[in-house]
C-alpha cells in the first residue's frame, strides 16, 4: 500500500511498556546467557531480564519496533473492520485473531476507544485504523480498491462457506447483538452468513470474525507444511 500504516490506537496508556503483564502464567524465556547476539533488533532490557511477552519463539528478545517490520514484510492483503458503537467487548478478540492471520490492517469504525483487555496485548503488533463512521471506512476501501464483504447471518447473504472471498478485501463485522448497521450493508459489496444448525439464532461476534478470517486463510493463504 502506498499509505503509511497507522500506528496503534492510544485508547488505554500502555504504549511505553515492555511486557506483558497479567495474563495468566509465566511464559517466554529468562535472561539471556552472555555472550548476547548482535544486532538492532535486539532489545537490551530483554536480554538482561527475560523475555516473557506473548510473542512467539522466533521474536524473542527482539524490540517490538523490529517484530512490526518483520510482521510488515509478509502480512496478508485482507483488512479486518469491526463497528463500535458501545465499546462491544469482542474488538479485543477480533484484533487478537486479525494479529494471529497477520492481516494488513484492522479499523476500528465508531468510538474511538475500545476494550483492549481480549486483545492480550497483540495491538502493539498490529496496524489499527480509526474511522469515525462507515462512510469513512468505505472511502478508504474505495481509494485501495478493496471491496467490502460484510459477515452477517441475516436474510439476502451468501453463505460464507460457498462464497469466493476475493484475496484483497476488507472483512466488515457489526458488532455483538445488532450485528451489522444498515449503513455499513449499503456499502458492502457483497454480505455472508455462517451456517448454523442449533437453536440459537447468532453466534459470539468474536467467533464469528475468527470463522470469516479462517476461511480467508483457507482460500488465499500459504499454508505451512502444505
Amino acid at each position: 500500500m502506498n499509505s503509511s500504516p497507522p500506528t496503534a490506537l492510544s485508547g488505554e496508556p500502555h504504549d511505553g511498556e515492555q511486557y506483558d503483564d497479567g495474563f495468566g502464567r509465566e511464559v517466554g524465556v529468562g535472561p539471556h546467557p552472555l555472550p548476547w547476539p548482535e544486532g538492532d533488533r535486539y532489545d537490551p532490557e530483554l536480554l538482561a531480564h527475560g523475555d516473557r511477552r506473548n510473542v512467539v519463539d522466533r521474536y524473542r528478545y527482539w524490540t517490538r519496533e523490529a517484530v512490526v517490520a518483520d510482521l510488515d514484510t509478509r502480512r496478508h492483503p485482507f483488512h479486518v473492520a469491526v463497528e463500535n458503537w458501545s465499546h462491544d467487548f469482542n474488538i479485543g478478540s477480533v484484533v487478537r485473531t486479525a494479529n494471529a492471520f497477520l492481516t494488513e490492517q484492522v479499523h476500528i469504525v465508531g468510538r474511538r476507544r475500545w476494550n483492549r483487555r481480549g486483545a492480550m496485548v497483540t495491538d502493539r503488533y498490529q496496524h489499527v485504523r480509526h474511522h469515525a463512521d462507515v462512510a469513512s471506512l468505505a472511502t478508504f476501501a474505495d481509494e485501495h480498491e478493496l471491496p467490502i464483504i460484510g459477515i452477517d447471518n441475516l436474510p439476502g447473504a451468501v453463505p460464507l462457506e460457498t462464497a469466493e472471498l476475493p484475496r484483497r478485501c476488507v472483512l466488515l463485522f457489526g458488532q455483538e447483538g445488532p450485528g451489522l448497521t444498515e449503513e455499513a450493508w449499503k456499502h458492502a459489496s457483497l454480505v455472508c452468513s455462517i451456517a448454523q444448525f442449533g437453536s440459537t439464532r447468532s453466534i459470539n461476534a468474536g467467533a464469528a470474525a475468527a470463522i470469516a478470517m479462517h476461511a480467508w486463510i483457507r482460500a488465499h493463504a500459504e499454508i505451512p507444511g502444505g
